[in-house]
C-alpha cells in the first residue's frame, strides 16, 4: 500500500462530513479499494480527470489513482442550476489542455480520445502525478504538473491532530488539495458546506463546531458582511488566511469579533504547494519562510521547494530559472528582526499600474480606500491613458447607510481625492471612480483584475 494510504488506514473516527453525511476513515479505505478495481486495466501513468467535489466518491478515486500510479486532475463538476453551460465549456478546455485520457464522474470512467504528448509526463516514471490549475485572476489559468508521490511526502510526518476543519477551496486548486491532505494526514475531519456561500459556511461552522477555517481575505470580508455575529462561532480556534493580501483594518475587525480565535497567515503557490511560515510577533503581515529555499531579485520573490512542480503544460516554463527557482511574481518588503529575515507581500508584478513611468501597487491604494468607513470593498486597476500610458481606476462597493444612498460617482471621486490627498502621491489617487453593487470574484474567491 502507498505510504500516505498506510498512514490514514490507522485512523478511526470521521474523516469527512459532506452534505450533512458523515464518513469514517474505514469508509474511505474501503472506497479506495473499490475505485482501484476501475483502474486495474488502464496503463500506468494514464491521465484521469475527476469531475466532482470533496465528496467521498471523488476523494476515494483520487487516492486510488495515487495508489495505481496514475496522473490525476481534480476538476470541479458543472452546476446544473447556475452557469452550467459556461462551466461545462471551462471543463472541456481544461480537459484538452491537461491532455486528459479518461474522465471519471458518478462511478463511470470514459475515454476522451486524447493522448499525452507533453515531455513533462515522461518525468513521472513509476510515480503518480497531480495536475492543478492556477487561479487565472490576471490571465489564462496555467496547467501545472506535480509529482504526486513527492507532493504527499510532506504530509507523512504531520502529527495526529483530530480537529474539525472547514474547506471552502475547490478541488482543482492547490489550496483545496493542501487543506484536504493536511486534515486527512492528521486524522481530522474535513467539513464541506452545502455551498460556498457565506451563509452556508457560517451555518456549517455553527452546526459542526468547526475549529479551523482556512479562507482568503475576500471570503472573510464576505462573512463579516453576512452578520457573522448572528452565528455561534465559539468553536473556531484558528483562522488561516492567504492567497491574497490581508488588509490591516479587515484583520483588526475580525480579531475584535473573534477575540478567542488565533489568526495565522499562510503562504504558498500552485507551483510550490504550501510553504511553512512563522508570523512576526510584532509586525503585522511579515513572515519568515521555514522549509523552502528562496531568493529576492529586484523585490520579486523566487522559491525552490521540495514539492516544486515539474512545470506547465500550456505555458512558458521560463519562470523556473536554471537553478530551479520559481519566479512567484510576488513583490516583497524585507525586514531583519533578532537576526532573522522576515518578508511581507506588497503586491503582484503583473498588477502594477504604470502612470507616466511611476509605479502604482493596487493593494497600496486599496488599503487606504478601505480606511474610509462607508467603503465596504474596492478594486483598483489600471486603464489605458493616451497621455500617461495608464491611469488608476477603482470600483467601489458602498455600505447601505443614508449617507451613501444617493452618492454619485463624481461626488465619491471628490471625497476619495480629499481623503487620499495627504496619504498618497497624486499619481496614485484614482482618476476614475465607479460605484458598483458587488465586485467580480472568481471560483477561488479572489478578485478578478483583468
Amino acid at each position: 500500500m502507498a505510504k500516505f494510504l498506510e498512514k490514514i488506514a490507522n485512523f478511526s473516527g470521521k474523516c469527512l462530513i459532506y452534505e450533512d453525511t458523515s464518513y469514517t476513515y474505514k469508509d474511505l479505505c474501503e472506497k479506495i479499494e473499490q475505485k482501484g478495481r476501475l483502474l486495474e486495466n488502464l496503463p500506468q501513468g494514464s491521465t484521469i480527470a475527476i469531475l466532482g467535489d470533496y465528496d467521498m466518491d471523488s476523494i476515494s478515486m483520487l487516492f486510488a489513482c495515487y495508489q495505481h500510479k496514475m496522473i490525476v486532475a481534480p476538476l470541479t463538476q458543472s452546476s446544473q442550476s447556475r452557469e452550467a453551460l459556461q462551466k461545462a465549456q471551462i471543463e472541456e478546455t481544461q480537459i484538452e489542455e491537461a491532455q486528459i485520457e479518461y474522465v471519471y464522474t458518478h462511478n463511470s470512467l470514459n475515454a476522451t480520445g486524447l493522448k499525452r504528448i507533453n515531455d513533462l509526463f515522461t518525468r513521472l516514471q513509476n510515480t503518480s502525478g497531480l495536475i492543478l490549475f492556477s487561479s487565472g485572476s490576471t490571465g489564462k489559468p496555467k496547467v501545472i504538473v506535480h509529482d504526486l508521490d513527492t507532493f504527499l511526502e510532506s504530509y507523512l510526518h504531520k502529527p495526529h491532530n483530530p480537529t474539525r476543519t472547514l474547506s471552502i477551496f475547490l478541488p482543482d486548486h492547490v489550496a483545496g488539495i493542501d487543506v484536504m491532505l493536511s486534515v486527512l494526514s492528521t486524522g481530522g475531519s474535513l467539513v464541506i458546506p452545502k455551498a460556498r456561500r457565506p451563509k452556508d459556511i457560517l451555518q456549517a461552522i455553527e452546526k459542526y463546531k468547526v475549529e479551523i477555517l482556512p479562507a482568503p481575505p475576500t471570503m472573510l470580508r464576505l462573512l463579516l458582511l453576512s452578520d457573522i455575529q448572528k452565528y455561534n462561532t465559539d468553536s473556531l480556534k484558528l483562522v488561516i488566511y492567504g492567497s491574497e493580501k490581508m488588509y490591516e483594518n479587515l484583520l483588526k475587525v475580525l480579531q475584535e469579533i473573534l477575540p478567542n480565535t488565533k489568526f495565522k497567515q499562510s503562504f504558498g503557490t500552485s507551483e510550490t504547494n504550501a510553504i511553512k511560515t512563522k508570523n512576526h510577533e510584532m509586525q503585522e503581515g511579515y513572515f519568515k519562510i521555514l522549509n523552502c529555499n528562496y531568493k529576492i531579485l529586484n523585490n520579486e520573490l523566487f522559491l525552490k521547494s521540495k514539492t516544486q512542480s515539474l512545470g506547465y503544460l500550456n505555458a512558458d516554463n521560463s519562470v523556473f530559472d536554471e537553478q530551479g527557482y520559481f519566479a512567484t511574481g510576488d513583490l516583497v518588503e524585507v525586514i531583519e528582526s533578532n537576526g532573522e529575515e522576515y518578508i511581507k507581500i506588497i503586491g503582484r508584478s503583473k498588477e502594477i499600474i504604470n502612470v507616466g513611468g511611476e509605479k502604482v501597487l493596487p493593494s497600496e491604494v486599496e488599503g487606504i480606500l478601505l480606511e474610509i468607513p462607508y467603503i465596504q470593498d474596492c478594486l483598483v486597476y489600471g486603464e489605458s491613458n493616451a497621455i500617461t500610458g495608464q491611469s488608476v481606476s477603482v470600483k467601489v462597493v458602498l455600505d447601505s447607510s443614508l449617507e451613501c444612498k444617493n452618492l454619485t460617482n463624481i461626488e465619491l471621486k471628490s471625497r476619495i481625492r480629499a481623503y487620499c490627498k495627504e496619504k498618497l502621491s497624486a499619481f496614485k489617487i484614482p482618476t476614475k471612480v465607479s460605484i458598483v453593487k458587488s465586485l467580480q470574484i472568481n471560483a477561488r474567491f479572489k478578485k478578478t483584475r483583468r
